[in-house]
């Protein structure tokens, strides 16, 4: 059914999560694994901390196929940039699913900051698994 799996990673433990999801699809599919990282700002630490955020998810990756996608996101457009950002390695990268985790944010938090993931909802065409913080 998938062939092509994308994750988006952050660095948090609810994209650690996503990834655990996204290589689980990818090894039950045996799907190639995509992971994706947007970087905001363009300074080379920036690129630098973007790296080092997908190395540390691709060597924890247990799936036989991956590659990683390094992406700008537009820092202008706060959020957003991130969203198009990870929506465009999307469509470019041709994936049949986006996997991403939810801050799962509420109230007025949400409603200031808004969510990648909602916004990704929107301007992704492929298939798209939410995946929610554990709770403890």
């Amino acid at each position: 059914m998938y062939k092509k799996v994308m994750v988006a990673v952050d660095g948090s433990e609810t994209a650690s999560q996503a990834l655990t999801e996204a290589e689980n699809i990818a090894n039950t599919y045996d799907a190639i694994l995509c992971i994706a990282h947007a970087v905001q700002g363009d300074t080379e630490a920036d690129k630098q901390t973007g790296t080092d955020i997908l190395e540390k998810a691709k060597s924890s990756a247990g799936a036989q196929k991956i590659e990683t996608r390094l992406v700008q996101a537009n820092i202008e457009y706060g959020l957003n940039g991130i969203a198009e950002a990870i929506a465009d390695a999307a469509a470019d990268w041709e994936a049949d699913l986006l996997v991403v985790g939810t801050a799962n944010r509420r109230g007025l938090e949400r409603f200031f900051v808004g969510s990648v993931a909602e916004q990704l909802v929107a301007k992704v065409s492929a298939s798209i698994l939410l995946v929610r913080p554990q709770s403890t």
